[in-house]
């Protein structure tokens, strides 16, 4: 029957007395070799034959070996039991090599040890008798030695093999054996046998080459699986731990800590523990413990896997393209791992017409897609989101999302709304189409260079169809050359080009008219001319009275002027005035007709000027054009502007509104940029020459209103443009706009608002639309400072402070200072990255007209801010103004409307409320602009009563100082006749000084008041001379009166006593003098560093912040008191003398003449300037400044009056002077007390 292979387990247990298992291993050996020398014994005499002979011989040889034919397991038992108070077990086995019984007695604890052995023989009969040999068999075999005592407890049969008729190899397991699941899996099953379970079997259909044989499948077996073999985080784990004794209940276990049921665990039976959703957490041992106690033992069965947790770790491909021109394009997802342990699916997030193939690499999945014209979606950012999913099978699925954008190649055209010409000033369009719905990414370029994105605009015509137009307004020479227009689509760009010649034609505006205005005469020919920059040849025609005429080509340079020599024949008497105009066409038949030149006819006899100006009578004016000039490179260039020639006898300039050379080149340039394709990228750097030019050309500015007024066109012309918030750019515009707002050139704006009152409007709005287009860089609005203006700003973002609060404080300008607030509540209605910014000027409210002339005058900042943002219905802005005069009342918050008084611009209060703080005014409006507060002088006040104010002075003034001229006059004229003794001769000295100084005074008081009432109040070094000449000579005044009252005194009390004319004179003249003058340089000098010095509003000493009034209050009132001291003292001495102390009656009638100056003249220059200190009070009334008014207007009256005619030394001396004697009688009769 063939070979039969048996393999035999035996079972020994061994008692301490051997410490090593080597030990056990000798005993084992010996024991094996009895029962083989005892087999031999048995079946050698039932059996005698050569094969059994041999067989008994190998057997013997096998006891007797190493370990050739014996597998011996020497690991020995260790009780095990679990630790019933934290959960935790000892010493659990890491791995389940084979199952044991695990008991646990009172005693001592034996080691056992198990040894499998293999026999082979040919002869079928052998295994009969071996299995009944060892069933008779009495166990337990003790086999006693030196070391220990072993009892050989069981010797069974577990696997035989043997050939079948088939001649093939079936291994069954003996009675109560089974093959171990591993090797059932791992071998073909026997077709004649059913396994009971699906773990094991009990024959193969092989010799296994190595590892278990058949084990024992006891009631007490322990049975441990784990479904699936291989485990994913997201899986779900069944594991199942199975014996079959009646035991008590099962416990899991893992890595110490008892398994509960929860949401994610599950024990369904005492055997069964399930898993879901696993996480890398879920790695370690599990351990199933099943206990079963009695009386003297307790059994403790164990079964342990280790549990290992993979992740699933998925690298996707990038997010990509795909062009749908045939090109492949794969999407790719990967694994640490086998990607084919893993069921793979890919799929797109909506429905597509486009589908890929699928292939696989060791660790990848792959996804290719192709996609053709016809395939490919037609809408713009086709973006299709593709998902690779892998799952296990068991619970555990992961996925990853690549986006795939399809893009189809546009097709784009151009077309043009003109022909492929277009004339210089004209305006066209260029449309660009795409049948790919894409705005998004579409540009324009000219000659390869980029067009501000301002100029074109796009829009979706059907969900398949985009339109982008570029429109220029104003054709120039950089519009000329070859447009591109590209719409793109990611990386995918699509292009249409075309080409547009700008033709020469000049611009109305640069046609230059000689003469502009001018006469002509009956039947003399005139030279007309019509002037152009430039080289291209036109057909000009001049139309004269509604006939053409064919105009004369001149070259100069690079000047072209054409003439025509007209000849006026109608009607000689008729005198009416002729129109001319010249019609230029350029070659593409496209015209322009110049401005109109106004000739009058004049009679030859009339004829007062002639020349090449022209012909002209008495007083006739010539408008010409500027003389033309030339640019750095030496070519021609047209002068902007006007000449203005007056006949006076021959030909003078009257007027001259020329621009200088380098305004003019400016702008030029401004109007070329504004109207050409880059001017975002170049305006950066027109700025910064624009800046550096205006400080050049300041003198020019100062004294030329054209000059100033074609900055403020050129500002004008690129506040339009929009800018990034560059420090450098921003600082140059504004830098700019401070410049020309300076103090030294608010005399320049005179004549300006008074020919364009909306020049200085024009201004305002300029830097509001700058401000408005400025774009943030890095989320921020870089602040600048100037000299007369701020700007401060900030970007709308979700990190915006609570409130738009910003302070502004000018130092140099009375320290005049004002608050913007917007709420928070406010801000968060405005759009997201959109900006608040505020400028504020100091000085903007001296050159700002006052069209409605009102009595209220601006008296804080200017103010503007702009949002580009839409503002919401409930919008407010909070503004506080500090005060610069405390004295103005009745405050008006207002703001600077363009569209009022003609459209020139003025402030309207629509929408604004203001409240009184004190120094301060709170202005709350609700909309945007520029700001500021209007405020009269005194709240009682009418309009009636300050303008009754300002015609008592000018009469007052007007009167004191004739009569201060005709004491002049008087004193040179009787001046011999009155100063022959010393104090007469001081007194008139005194007199006559009073009357100069007060003169001094009053005249520059009047002019300043004019220039006040004028609206030119002048805020630079003429105002502060003028407050200092009249600070100097009112303090004159007061000083020579005090002189005077010194002279009396002196006389009067140092009789005997007597000095010289000129000690007395020098001593007059440094006190009347010398100690204003001190006074005087002291003030200015102390206040004029902080400015303080004068008023905000006039040329007068300042009252508000410096108190430097106080420098010539403090003086005057001094001397009043003073000379009212010295007048009590010597009316006591004239009324009650001392004996001895009689002057002579001549000097005595000069000191009581004297006397009576002091005593009336000191009262009413004290009351004068007492009046005035009371008008200092914010709170006074308006009689105190009328009747300061009236005192002051009248002083020179007083000095005439009382200081020279109520004399009458004086006045005989005037009737002998002019032989008037019949008069004197009754006139010296006269007493003047």
């Amino acid at each position: 029957m063939g070979k039969q292979r048996t393999e035999i387990e035996t079972e020994a247990h061994t008692w301490p007395g051997s410490a090593l298992p080597i030990a056990g291993e000798r005993l084992l050996r010996g024991a094996w070799h009895l029962l083989s020398f005892r087999f031999c014994n048995k079946i050698l005499g039932e059996m005698p034959s050569l094969g059994i002979t041999v067989f008994c011989f190998l057997l013997l040889v096998v006891a007797t070996s190493t370990h050739a034919s014996m597998e011996v397991n020497f690991d020995p038992f260790i009780h095990l039991s679990p630790d019933s108070e934290n959960g935790t077990e000892e010493n659990v086995p890491t791995e389940l090599h084979r199952q044991r019984r695990q008991v646990a007695t009172f005693g001592l604890s034996p080691m056992e040890y198990k040894i499998d052995i293999e026999i082979s023989c040919t002869d079928p009969s052998l295994l009969e008798a071996i299995k009944d040999y060892f069933k008779n068999l009495s166990f337990p075999v003790i086999v006693n030695t030196s070391d220990a005592v072993m009892n050989i407890s069981s010797l069974s049969v577990t696997t035989v093999c043997s050939l079948t008729s088939n001649n093939e190899t079936h291994c069954f397991c003996e009675s109560g054996y089974k093959w171990p699941a591993a090797m059932c899996s791992a071998n073909s099953i026997c077709p004649s046998t059913n396994p009971t379970q699906e773990e094991i079997c009990d024959c193969i259909t092989q010799v296994p080459s190595q590892g278990p044989y058949c084990q024992l499948q006891p009631e007490d077996q322990t049975h441990f699986s784990v479904s699936p073999e291989d485990i994913f985080q997201g899986d779900t784990v069944i594991m199942k731990c199975e014996i079959r004794l009646d035991t008590g209940n099962g416990i899991w276990y893992h890595s110490g800590h008892v398994i509960l049921n929860s949401t994610r665990h599950s024990i369904s039976t005492t055997s069964v523990l399930k898993i879901t959703n696993v996480t890398q957490d879920d790695t370690g041992p599990y351990t199933c413990v099943f206990v079963n106690s009695s009386v003297n033992s307790t059994l403790v069965f164990k079964a342990t896997r280790n549990i290992t947790v993979a992740p699933i770790n998925i690298v996707q491909s990038g997010d990509t393209e795909v062009i749908c021109d045939g090109t492949k394009v794969s999407l790719s997802c990967c694994i640490d791992g086998n990607i084919q342990s893993f069921t793979t699916n890919w799929r797109p997030n909506k429905a597509i017409n486009i589908v890929g193939t699928t292939s696989f690499t060791p660790n990848c999945t792959e996804y290719t897609l192709q996609a053709n014209q016809r395939q490919c979606p037609n809408q713009y950012n086709s973006e299709i989101t593709y998902t690779c999913e892998l799952s296990t099978g068991n619970g555990a699925i992961r996925s990853k999302a690549i986006s795939v954008t399809y893009l189809q190649i546009a097709n784009v055209k151009i077309f043009s709304s003109a022909k492929a010409q277009v004339s210089e000033g004209h305006s066209f369009n260029l449309t660009c189409t795409s049948d790919v719905s894409n705005c998004d990414n579409v540009t324009w370029e000219i000659q390869s260079q980029m067009i501000d994105s301002r100029l074109y605009s796009c829009n979706l015509e059907s969900p398949s169809k985009a339109r982008s137009m570029l429109t220029v307004k104003s054709a120039t020479q950089a519009w000329n050359g070859t447009y591109t227009c590209t719409f793109s689509q990611k990386s995918l760009p699509s292009s249409a080009s075309t080409t547009v010649e700008i033709v020469p034609l000049p611009l109305k505006q640069n046609i230059v008219l000689d003469p502009m205005q001018g006469f002509i005469q009956c039947n003399v020919p005139q030279v007309l001319k019509c002037c152009i920059n430039g080289m291209e040849n036109y057909d000009v025609t001049f139309t004269v009275q509604q006939k053409e005429f064919k105009g004369v080509k001149n070259t100069q340079g690079n000047q072209v002027c054409y003439t025509y020599n007209y000849n006026y024949t109608e009607s000689c008497s008729s005198m009416s005035d002729v129109v001319v105009n010249c019609t230029f066409v350029n070659r593409i038949q496209d015209k322009v007709t110049s401005s109109p030149m106004k000739l009058s006819i004049i009679p030859e006899n009339k004829v007062t000027c002639s020349g090449s100006i022209g012909v002209g009578q008495q007083g006739a004016q010539i408008k010409k054009p500027c003389p033309g000039s030339k640019d750095v490179n030496g070519m021609s260039i047209t002068v902007r502007g006007t000449v203005i020639y007056v006949c006076n006898t021959n030909w003078k300039v009257a007027s001259n509104s020329c621009i200088s050379d380098q305004i003019n080149t400016l702008l030029n340039r401004a109007e070329s940029l504004v109207y050409g394709p880059r001017a975002e990228e170049e305006l950066p750097t027109y700025l910064e020459t624009l800046h550096n030019t205006t400080i050049k050309e300041l003198q020019e500015i100062n004294t030329s209103p054209a000059n100033l007024m074609a900055v403020i066109t050129i500002l004008d012309l690129v506040s339009n443009i929009p800018t990034d918030a560059e420090q450098r750019t921003m600082t140059n515009f504004l830098s700019t706009v401070n410049i020309i707002i300076n103090n030294s050139r608010i005399l320049a704006w005179k004549p300006l608002n008074n020919e364009e009152t909306v020049n200085s409007s024009l201004l305002l709005d300029s830097v509001e639309k700058f401000s408005w287009s400025l774009r943030p860089v890095n989320n921020t609005i870089p602040p600048i400072t100037d000299t007369n203006l701020q700007l401060q700003g900030i970007v709308i973002t979700e990190n915006s402070p609570s409130d738009y609060n910003k302070n502004f404080t000018f130092s140099n300008s009375a320290n005049l200072s004002g608050n913007v607030l917007i709420k928070s509540d406010t801000i968060k209605n405005l759009k997201q990255n959109s900006t608040i910014i505020t400028v504020a000027f100091s000085n903007l409210s001296y050159i700002l007209p006052n069209p409605n002339e009102t009595v209220k005058d601006v008296n804080g900042l200017v103010m503007m801010t702009t949002t580009n943002s839409m503002l919401p219905p409930d919008f407010q802005i909070s503004m506080t103004f500090a005060k610069s005069n405390l004295s103005m009342k009745e405050p008006q918050c207002v703001f600077w409307n363009n569209s009022v008084s003609a459209a020139v611009g003025g402030w309207d209060d629509t929408g604004c409320h203001p409240k009184d703080e004190g120094d301060n005014i709170i202005c709350t409006c609700s909309h945007l602009t520029s700001f500021s507060i209007l405020m009269s002088f005194d709240q009682g006040s009418s309009r009636a009563a300050l303008q009754s104010l300002d015609y008592i002075t000018y009469i007052g003034l007007s009167i004191s100082i004739a009569s201060l001229m005709i004491c002049i006059l008087i004193e040179s004229l009787v001046w011999k006749y009155v100063t022959k003794n010393r104090t007469s001769y001081m007194r008139h000295v005194c007199i006559l000084n009073i009357a100069v100084s007060l003169l001094i005074a009053d005249s520059w008081f009047i002019v300043t008041a004019f220039l006040q009432d004028k609206k030119e109040l002048v805020n630079g070094n003429v105002c502060i001379a003028a407050t200092l000449f009249i600070h100097l000579f009112y303090l004159s005044v007061f000083f020579w009166m005090l002189a005077l009252g010194l002279m009396i005194f002196y006389r009067l009390v140092f009789i005997l006593h007597d000095t010289s004319k000129t000690i007395q004179k020098a001593v007059a003249f440094s006190l009347g003098y010398g100690c204003p003058l001190i006074i005087s340089v002291i003030t200015i000098a102390v206040t004029q560093p902080h400015n303080t010095y004068k008023r905000e509003n006039a040329c007068w000493l300042n009252w508000e912040k410096s108190k430097a009034l106080l420098a010539f209050v403090i003086p005057a009132l001094i001397i009043v008191a003073v000379n009212s001291i010295i007048a009590v003292v010597i009316l006591v001495k004239i009324l009650r003398p001392a004996i001895g102390e009689k002057p002579s009656k001549q000097e005595r009638s000069s000191l009581i003449q004297a006397i009576k100056n002091v005593a009336t003249l000191t009262p009413l220059f004290g009351l004068t300037w007492g009046f005035g200190v009371a008008t200092l009070n914010k709170d006074s009334s308006i009689v105190f400044h009328i009747l300061f008014t009236l005192l002051n207007a009248f002083q020179g009256l007083f000095i005439l009056v009382f200081g020279t005619l109520r004399d009458k030394k004086v006045v005989e001396a005037l009737l002998n002077k002019y032989s008037l004697g019949r008069w004197s009688t009754p006139q010296t009769k006269v007493n003047p007390l």
